[in-house]
């Protein structure tokens, strides 16, 4: 097994959106949980919203990040294939204003 991060991309990240209300984020964290349960024990870290992200060059210099990552998950699955039928099943697609997954294999620390 192989662990693969899922980086959630968003027209804008959840602390920018409107606040939901109660009944409205009760059912998409339902919709979440229902994808969660369907990765089962490959579920490593369910991740968290992410927001204000800084780029630091080298030298020091920052600025605002090029792309909105909305959130992450990181899962265990066989195959890049399996994690990507996973990001294809995932509530976050169906959220409006286009969003999207990237599945990143993590690989090994060289000389580790």
């Amino acid at each position: 097994m192989s662990k693969f991060v899922f980086i959630y991309h968003a027209p804008m990240t959840p602390a920018e959106a409107a606040p939901p209300a109660p009944e409205d984020m009760a059912a998409v964290m339902e919709q979440w949980n229902v994808w969660a349960g369907k990765v089962g024990n490959g579920l490593i870290d369910f991740g968290t919203p992410l927001a204000n992200g800084v780029r630091v060059s080298p030298g020091g210099a920052t600025a605002p990040s090029q792309r909105e990552v909305a959130g992450y998950s990181i899962i265990e699955a066989d195959s890049l294939e399996a994690a990507v039928e996973l990001a294809k099943i995932h509530p976050h697609l169906t959220m409006p204003g286009g969003c999207e997954i990237e599945v990143h294999e993590a690989q090994q620390i060289p000389g580790m």
